[in-house]
């Protein structure tokens, strides 16, 4: 957790708080490299209970695991159990919620009052409110905290003048807010769509994102298909932005939101480790003082270089600017994860591979150091029978490279597309 102090120059009063970096963790290596990255918690979850069932998740030994890494490197774990549950979900809900409570798990996330209310009867884990619980005013986070809820995930449709407003009124409860990755085109995820398309349930963990399809409408009355376009290229009308809000970090930790969440389990860890590593070093930056227009902007291009639509600030202020992507659903990619440090020595080090480079490429560090953007050429490449090579292109294959500066085990290459 990042101490953060705003300095509110209109009665010259500076507010402290303790800010949370909250990243998403689909898989063992997406967690791993969270932490890497300066995430202050994880979200995640296991094989069922969860809203991203295609998502790698964690069976129960693995979240024992997960657990003790995330706490190993002073971070929190949260499970989501954040399904809209039917009656036969509670079978085996007793027993999977001892299993959290036995890999000492920070909290679970729920949007569900039945849940809530299991949960409470057969744990004593600490319970946060999912945004799927649409929970956009004050006078539902005080009921959620009298319910017993110990933190909230406010509705991505509240505005950032009524989140100052909710924390002022309900002091007592933490509040949890996305910043940054995919938005729905429903209502705060609320969502029927794949349901109808595809037979897959997007409450329960299954959506198909038919909103991201290129689709055309008919007029009842008549025969022929009209497309729906705004220009030629044909249009994804439900197609939403990507949520961006990097640059307004001191604004939502001014309002009173302490868990600043990525979207992203279904994500890439390349895609983790971009923007995990942008905001930690805008986070810390805000504490120091040092958030500037020129960081900003540097903070800004290492977002463009993971995969990402269009960026908007979705609902947290009343602009009226178009909140979606109408050109494609295909998001853009910049660069490429080429591979991830897993040796260090002096000039060189030994990487596992994630694409294919060659002899000759030039190639990005990412990593908190300062080293961070900086790049430089392979000339030299062996693989693990010490053999040169001129061009690497087997996946997770061990490869020593050479390499000028000082970087740490799980930092990453890129190189740009």
């Amino acid at each position: 957790m990042t101490d953060i102090i705003i300095d509110k120059t209109q009665n010259c009063v500076k507010k402290y708080q303790k800010v949370e970096l909250l990243a998403p963790a689909g898989n063992m290596e997406k967690l791993e490299t969270a932490l890497h990255f300066g995430a202050d918690a994880v979200y995640f979850a296991g094989k069922k209970f969860g809203l991203r069932a295609f998502a790698g998740n964690f069976t129960d030994s693995e979240i024992a695991r997960a657990v003790e890494i995330a706490h190993a490197a002073n971070a929190k774990a949260y499970i989501t159990l954040n399904i809209f549950a039917s009656n036969s979900d509670f079978d085996g809900l007793a027993d999977y919620l001892k299993v959290l409570q036995n890999a000492h798990v920070d909290a679970v996330l729920v949007s569900d009052v039945g849940v809530l209310d299991f949960v409470k009867e057969h744990s004593d884990l600490p319970i946060h409110i999912s945004t799927q619980a649409n929970t956009t005013n004050k006078y539902a986070v005080a009921h959620w905290k009298a319910l017993g809820a110990a933190r909230v995930v406010l509705a991505r449709e509240v505005p950032l003048r009524e989140i100052r407003e909710i924390a002022d009124f309900c002091p007592d409860v933490q509040l949890e807010a996305f910043v940054h990755g995919a938005m729905c085109v429903s209502y705060s995820g609320r969502c029927l769509m794949s349901n109808y398309l595809s037979n897959r349930n997007s409450n329960r963990g299954e959506c198909v994102q038919a909103c991201r399809w290129q689709w055309q409408v008919r007029e009842v009355s008549r025969d022929d298909w009209m497309p729906v376009y705004e220009d030629e290229r044909g249009s994804y009308i439900f197609n939403s932005k990507d949520m961006n809000m990097l640059s307004h970090l001191p604004e939502l930790i001014d309002a009173g939101v302490v868990s600043l969440k990525i979207e992203g389990r279904m994500k890439s860890a390349f895609y983790v480790a971009t923007v995990v590593a942008a905001y930690r070093r805008a986070l810390d930056a805000i504490a120091q003082g040092k958030f500037t227009p020129e960081l900003i902007a540097a903070l800004q291009e290492e977002l463009n270089k993971a995969s990402h639509r269009d960026y908007t600030t979705g609902f947290y202020f009343d602009e009226q600017a178009s909140r979606q992507f109408y050109d494609s659903s295909k998001a853009v990619e910049e660069y490429k994860f080429i591979a991830v440090v897993r040796e260090v020595h002096d000039g060189y080090i030994v990487v596992e591979q994630r694409n294919k480079f060659i002899v000759g490429d030039s190639l990005e560090v990412l990593t908190l150091g300062e080293q961070c953007g900086k790049s430089f050429t392979v000339s030299c490449a062996r693989d693990e029978d010490g053999n040169e090579l001129t061009v690497c292109s087997k996946v997770q294959q061990l490869i020593t490279v050479n390499c000028p500066y000082s970087l740490a085990v799980g930092d990453i290459l890129r190189r740009k597309v």
